[in-house]
């Protein structure tokens, strides 16, 4: 269930100069050890809203803005791991923080993975949401597709319309879960253009950079190379898709990264989706809590 919207509490808002960005992000405050969070693709730093709170008694929760996302500059390039994680790196340098644990949804759990390999001594604990896994979207027929090929396929999601059909077709597909925070957060992501037209803030040239990084170096070139606690927190299906063909791929690939990366465990959290922070953003928090309590 999610949490009551009049009682969540609110995070600060701060920015830092991190190279030439200016990043926008979130402190939830607490006194424990810092959890950096990083959002999926074409998200932003709200997506914790709801989890946050259940977090932040144990720990210092940071969730930011990335690069070409949210408030955070619209950078023209720097989509490739090393730019990504070095941002994160130089907010937490920011902070003055050595060392953290660093939760990524979705995209942002691959980031969250390239983190954790290529500044092994800034990360203590890393948790995958249902992403980080790699799940090949290549015809069986084409093992040698390009690049070229694949950019043909992948496009950002359609966030066509204006506000109200946007939010009215967000509502149709959450309705499980929607309620006022829900609708607050999901237009953090977006913004209206000069025809009342609904854009994601993320520039569909941007977007592309990420495909191609995505395309380039895959999450599972690196699963070997991570020296931390590991946390893997898939999306259950609903029992009428558990035997679809796109949800036994996913627990091959679930499988798969538990058995490449050391010191590895997996969480299902069942019958959810996606968004898992959505619709059961108390579950998630305990799943997180548990975890790093044993770190």
């Amino acid at each position: 269930m999610n949490t009551d919207s009049q009682s969540l509490p609110m995070p600060a808002e701060h920015w830092a100069e991190i190279g030439t960005l200016d990043v926008r992000y979130l402190d939830w405050g607490g006194e424990g050890p810092p959890l950096l969070a990083l959002h999926g693709l074409a998200s932003s730093a709200h997506w914790y809203d709801l989890v946050a709170p259940y977090l932040r008694s144990k720990h210092r929760v940071i969730a930011p803005d990335q690069r070409g996302h949210g408030q955070t500059s619209q950078a023209n390039t720097g989509y490739d791991w090393q730019s990504l994680t070095s941002d994160a790196v130089g907010l937490l340098d920011h902070l003055g923080i050595s060392r953290a644990s660093v939760f990524g949804h979705s995209w942002g759990a691959t980031v969250a993975l390239n983190l954790a390999v290529r500044f092994p001594d800034r990360v203590s604990a890393l948790g995958l949401i249902d992403g980080g896994i790699s799940r090949s979207n290549r015809p069986s027929n084409a093992p040698s597709e390009t690049w070229d090929q694949a950019k043909a396929r992948v496009r950002p999601r359609d966030v066509s319309g204006t506000r109200q059909e946007f939010l009215h077709r967000l509502q149709a597909q959450l309705s499980f879960c929607w309620n006022d925070q829900i609708e607050r957060m999901v237009q953090t992501m977006v913004y209206e253009d000069q025809d009342g037209q609904i854009q994601d803030i993320l520039r569909p040239e941007n977007h592309l950079q990420v495909m191609r990084a995505m395309w380039e170096e895959s999450a599972s070139a690196v699963y070997d190379k991570v020296a931390c606690p590991t946390i893997i927190i898939p999306a259950g299906p609903t029992p009428e898709r558990a035997d679809t063909e796109r949800a036994m791929a996913k627990r091959t690939g679930v499988d798969a990264a538990s058995r490449s990366i050391r010191q590895s465990q997996v969480r299902w959290i069942p019958e959810t989706v996606h968004d898992i922070g959505y619709h059961k953003p108390r579950e998630l928090a305990e799943v997180m809590l548990e975890f790093l309590s044993g770190t």
